[in-house]
């Protein structure tokens, strides 16, 4: 197994204390590079009037066709606060993309290298997968001053398996400062298990529950350099807030699920017509 992608003993014990670890030097300068430059083709050649706004807060009010197709495609969504009243854009669309998703890692060659490379599938093997598939993937690119907030959440809410296996991977491609919209997280939260679940129904998508309330002083941030992979438990409580700065957050995001043993719920928002590909059967 490669030194990078296996996780250590300690990073391991940090992991199931914590519910997230920090992985400095995960990917190479040329890795990243590839993925922004990617990014950067991948944008010039979408046409933005096939689009769709995303929103945490409003999650289920812009949910739309466009969005459960995103789940075996390559989507683009713009942040709420990137059209002007008239309806049309205030900057350029490179500036007014919240994110694009969510097929990056099965479609895009330069993303499905990233995502499915030896030290990805070492990492999920000292976390004691089995046969894990990616279920879904985003460039995130919280862009200066319109970046928006996500809210507190648990992975495991929107990719339900039973048991619960999710486990995200959140990959800095630029620092990820307090200023710039850093995750944050409740240390530990995890071990509270999953307080709702997202479903999608007849008339739409929907929580189960009212979010709790959470005291913003439980949180703490997790700010790290470009490079660094942050693995967080499908359990743990975390957010980001608004990028109020004038530097953007890039970040990929792929989150990952075991099917050894484990069933995929019917009632989430990702319904895909073909079955993805193990990373790996052990």
């Amino acid at each position: 197994m490669g030194l990078i992608g296996k996780m250590s003993a300690d990073n391991l014990n940090f992991f199931n204390s914590q519910g997230y670890v920090v992985i400095e030097s995960f990917a190479s300068d040329e890795e990243m590079e590839a993925m922004r430059t990617q990014m950067d083709h991948l944008l010039k050649g979408f046409d933005s009037s096939s689009s769709s706004i995303f929103s945490t807060k409003n999650q289920q009010k812009v949910t739309d066709d466009y969005f459960y197709e995103s789940a075996e495609k390559i989507s683009f969504f713009f942040e709420e606060k990137a059209f002007g009243d008239d309806g049309n854009l205030k900057q350029p669309k490179e500036l007014s993309i919240n994110k694009v998703g969510h097929a990056l890692h099965e479609i895009d060659p330069v993303f499905k290298k990233v995502s499915s490379s030896e030290k990805v599938s070492d990492l999920l093997h000292s976390l004691g997968y089995k046969r894990p598939v990616i279920i879904q993937s985003m460039y995130i690119f919280k862009q200066p001053g319109i970046g928006g907030e996500v809210v507190p959440h648990q992975d495991n809410s929107f990719l339900y398996t039973e048991p619960t296996t999710c486990t995200g991977l959140w990959l800095a491609l630029e620092d990820a400062t307090i200023t710039n919209g850093c995750l944050w997280a409740i240390p530990g939260s995890h071990k509270n298990g999953l307080v709702r679940r997202f479903l999608r129904g007849e008339e739409g998508v929907y929580f189960d529950r009212p979010s709790p309330s959470y005291d913003e002083k439980d949180f703490v941030p997790v700010e790290v350099k470009a490079g660094s992979l942050v693995v967080i438990h499908g359990d743990l409580i975390h957010q980001s807030f608004e990028n109020q700065s004038s530097k953007s957050r890039h970040a990929y995001s792929w989150h990952v699920v075991d099917t050894d043993g484990c069933k995929w719920a019917q009632e989430n928002w990702i319904r895909r017509k073909v079955e993805p590909e193990p990373l790996y059967v052990s």
